[in-house]
């Protein structure tokens, strides 16, 4: 008998159409009606970020031997009590890096090198007023300064040094091994004090919960732009609103939020120089296919294969 594997926040049609062709498939949320009775039966069990992995679902899930995630992060699968429980976990590390690198750049320019765009017939004089007060960010010559130098940390560098910037990090591990382009490593002090640009690329890791608070903020270049696609945890919003609106920095883009949505408390809100978006930065249709292709790894897993 074919596996019945879970999927619970979703899949790109090819993948789950190949889902569908080699497992018994269920397509239930967690407050859905079916998810109970799905996951008792279920030899697999495919998330995305939504959904908690932990003790509570997988005391409910006894004939469980795996679970993909159909993306980068683990932070909502809880790694030590699938080990307990023999659950293999499987994800797409790879998956989103190029989405994610090309997105923290439309981040950047759309900070730093606003558009005006021309929707109709224009004046001389107005047309010549864009040209003489509308002044973008060059980053040629700009320090892009990256905390968290994994998969896509390195790929912003890269890019960065392709633009003529000169790159430094921090990571908390030595990563100069797999940095195969110029760039510095140095303390977290001098990477938030020397910074033109901080993109942030860090995990969930403990520790990491308000790693830019008022501090570290404090220590940033008044011109300095702060770039956040990895973890909303990562950022204390309260102190990032009021840096901005002390003009402690130039602006910040945020992709990620904690929590998600933003609640109508939510600091950040109404701040001109505060780009925030709903968490996007991996949602290319190459991204989105190479993360759910996760199901052939799952589905490798429950055949006896190595995923």
């Amino acid at each position: 008998m074919k596996p019945l594997v879970l999927v619970t926040e979703g899949l790109e049609d090819a993948p789950l159409q190949y889902l569908r062709e080699h497992a018994r498939t269920v397509e239930a949320s967690p407050t859905s009606d079916r998810f109970t009775g799905a996951l008792a039966e279920a030899d697999g069990l495919i998330v995305r970020t939504y959904t908690q992995v932990n003790d509570a679902l997988l005391r409910n899930a006894p004939k469980l031997r795996a679970v993909g995630r159909a993306g980068v992060g683990l932070e909502n699968i809880d790694q030590n009590a699938c080990e307990k429980r023999g659950v293999r976990v499987c994800s797409t590390p790879d998956a989103n890096t190029r989405a994610v690198c090309e997105y923290v750049y439309n981040l950047i320019f759309a900070l730093g090198r606003p558009l005006v765009p021309l929707t109709g017939p224009t004046t001389p004089e107005a047309f010549h007023r864009y040209r003489k007060t509308v002044r973008g960010l060059e980053l040629s010559g700009k320090t892009m300064g990256i905390l968290g130098m994994g998969r896509i940390g390195r790929a912003v560098g890269k890019v960065a040094i392709a633009l003529g910037m000169r790159v430094i990090y921090n990571d908390v591990v030595d990563v100069s091994s797999a940095v195969e382009f110029p760039a510095q490593s140095v303390t977290s002090g001098v990477l938030l004090g020397e910074s033109d640009i901080l993109s942030l690329h860090v995990s969930h890791r403990p520790g990491n919960r308000h790693l830019i608070d008022a501090s570290a903020l404090q220590r940033m270049r008044p011109h300095a732009l702060l770039i956040n696609t990895c973890r909303g945890e990562v950022i204390d919003s309260h102190a990032l609103a009021a840096a901005l609106r002390a003009g402690q920095l130039a602006g910040a883009a945020l992709d990620v939020h904690d929590p998600e949505p933003p609640p109508d408390d939510y600091p950040l809100w109404g701040i001109p120089n505060a780009l925030l978006l709903p968490h996007l930065a991996a949602r290319t249709q190459g991204a989105m296919d190479a993360m759910s292709w996760v199901v052939k790894d799952v589905l490798n897993f429950l055949s006896g294969a190595q995923p």
